[in-house]
């Protein structure tokens, strides 16, 4: 299973809303993200299912600002 792979089933969540959101983020961004980009999205699939999503809809700040690329291209998906 290649990384990109795993990251995709990473992605299967929990909260159909954040499956969607990450669905077509997936669909539009993932191919295209720089290995910083790709290390930044994989520490968010590391939150709760319900702190990512109060992240991606800007419900919560973010504690990184690393984070803040991923989170924009998450919130246009």
């Amino acid at each position: 299973m290649s990384e990109l792979d795993k990251i995709r089933w990473h992605c299967r969540r929990g909260l159909l809303e954040l499956d969607l959101i990450l669905e077509k983020f997936n669909q539009q961004y993932l191919d295209s993200l720089d290995p910083e980009q790709l290390e930044c999205f994989k520490e968010l699939l590391a939150y709760y299912d319900t702190d990512l999503l109060d992240l991606v809809k800007g419900r919560a700040a973010s504690p990184d600002r690393r984070y803040e690329d991923i989170l924009q291209r998450l919130r246009t998906a």
